[in-house]
């Protein structure tokens, strides 16, 4: 009799399969319910707008808020023939700018008053929907007077180059430090907000704020003047992920930032700032004499373990020989073959961000390699959806019921939860919604662990969760990506089909009734 009571519930389950059920929790118990298996098709193409992903928009040091039109960037040419917005193609707006533009005389905060040219820049931006991020330059060589000179003038040594009038505070120097301190202290206090931000450079001394070619009083004091910057800004922008340059010459005073020679203190330093939270960046890439090998390493050892962000390095439209890089790959007159060059060296190392450089560099990636531009929306960062989720059609107020779901990165990228500013804010979460689509429960998954999901590696899950507290009616299963410390709202846009998503990013299901 048993043999024949288990070939018969085998045959059950068998048959509840082939309808694209299967059973609930537990065999026997009232709160045992039948699941049925939404299977969802993935947006390959869309741009979606998530953080710490996609393409960033470089702002130039003295544009206004007009930029959108006097740069053209409402009206770019793409080279399908189509004129398009460069704002709807990245989500991020990042302005390298300089300490006396943002503070020009001491205590007076640009950036607070509405009147002032970085106002209304900012607000022109945000306006569109996209977060900002930010380099913030010292040094003054090449550019201008970028420390402000109430700086100076309260005592701070400073270094002048090729007998300039540019003064440039040494690194090390108490009073440009005091200064400095206090001015990060009140910026945080304004951009320390996910919300308005999506990162910040957080290593912006030497040449170009490149962090290298430091000048110092004292080349001892290198090591010192690194750990005070990196724990400076870690310390005050607790929320925005932070970035540094994986040069083989940070912090250095080496003035020839081309040379193989990598300083024993290079790695140990860097190793320091991602211990403190930091994520990775670099500046040349597409530059192969200069871009090379220990980078490469570098890099590969922390892919999935922090975000990347590149920078092309050639400048295409100004006064660089693109055409000399020792891999002999670029043509003269040909940009497009230096686009091609970053983003094979950002496909292979995983990069989350690429960027958009100001004029001529924005134009050839849209005029000359949108095809490129369309492949990283599509194949880089992350691109999370589930393909499959298994949700009961009825169960009873207060049931325990099971939900499984598994999730595909569609990106060579990850989703860095795992880095300390975000602290796993970002969980799978079902939801139950009413006839307008508003949420009435929702129920976190806290076992979901986004930054695990890479390309290539489905990851399920089962949930078990208990209806406690629905009122008996009609609903509709729903399942986001929710940011649990903004009240488990939808925070990561799935790559989910438009007409799926409700307009706050939850991907409905089927109905179910609870009785």
């Amino acid at each position: 009799m048993t043999t024949i009571r288990t070939i018969a519930l085998l045959l059950a389950a068998t048959l509840l399969a082939a309808c694209g059920k299967e059973p609930g929790p537990g065999s026997g118990d009232e709160s045992s319910v039948e699941n049925v298996t939404v299977k969802i098709v993935p947006d390959r193409t869309s741009f979606i707008n998530n953080p710490l992903n996609g393409w960033v928009m470089y702002l130039g040091r003295s544009w206004d808020e007009n930029f959108w039109t006097s740069q053209g960037y409402d009206t770019i040419k793409t080279s399908e023939g189509n004129t398009v917005k460069v704002s709807d193609y990245a989500g991020i707006a990042y302005l390298r700018t300089n300490w006396a533009m943002l503070e020009p005389s001491e205590g007076n905060y640009a950036w607070r008053n509405p009147d002032s040219r970085i106002y209304k820049l900012f607000k022109s931006c945000t306006d569109r929907g996209m977060r900002l991020a930010f380099r913030i330059v010292i040094d003054g060589r090449d550019q201008g007077q970028n420390t402000p000179m109430y700086v100076i003038n309260a005592g701070a040594k400073y270094y002048t180059e090729g007998g300039g009038t540019h003064k440039t505070p040494y690194p090390e120097d108490p009073v440009f430090q005091a200064k400095f301190t206090k001015f990060i202290q009140e910026f945080a206090k304004d951009f320390n907000d996910p919300a308005k931000v999506d990162f910040i450079d957080g290593f912006s001394l030497g040449k170009w704020g490149e962090a290298h070619a430091l000048i110092f009083q004292d080349n001892s004091h290198k090591r010192e003047v690194f750990e005070w910057f990196t724990s400076l800004y870690a310390e005050n922008f607790t929320n925005i992920p932070l970035f540094v340059n994986y040069h083989r010459l940070v912090g250095d005073p080496n003035q020839n930032s081309w040379t193989d020679t990598v300083p024993s203190d290079t790695e140990p330093m860097l190793e320091s700032a991602i211990a403190k939270g930091y994520s990775l960046r670099h500046d040349a890439f597409g530059m192969t004499g200069y871009y090379k090998s220990w980078e490469k390493a570098f890099v590969k050892a922390w892919n999935f373990k922090r975000p990347v962000a590149m920078e092309g390095g050639w400048i295409t439209g100004g006064t660089h020989r693109y055409w000399i890089d020792p891999s002999n790959a670029y043509r003269e007159g040909h940009p497009e073959d230096v686009r091609q060059g970053e983003y094979d060296a950002s496909a292979e190392a995983r990069v989350n961000l690429m960027d958009l450089r100001v004029g001529d560099e924005t134009a050839s990636w849209f005029g000359k390699c949108f095809n490129l531009m369309q492949d990283f929306i599509g194949k880089g960062g992350y691109r999370l959806y589930p393909d499959q989720v298994s949700v009961p059609e009825s169960a009873k107020s207060g049931a325990k019921v099971t939900l499984s779901h598994r999730w595909l990165n569609l990106g060579w990228g990850y989703c860095p939860t795992n880095i300390p500013q975000w602290n796993q804010r970002y969980k799978v979460a079902f939801a139950l919604l009413s006839a307008t689509d508003r949420p009435v429960k929702v129920f976190v998954a806290e076992d979901t662990d986004l930054s695990t999901w890479l390309n290539g590696k489905p990851t399920s899950y089962k949930t078990q969760i208990e209806l406690t507290g629905v009122p008996a009616g009609d609903y509709k299963w729903a399942v986001g990506l929710v940011d649990t410390t903004r009240g488990n709202e939808p925070g990561i846009r799935m790559a989910v089909e438009s007409n799926r998503l409700t307009k706050e990013g939850w991907a409905r299901l089927n109905p179910v009734t609870i009785k």
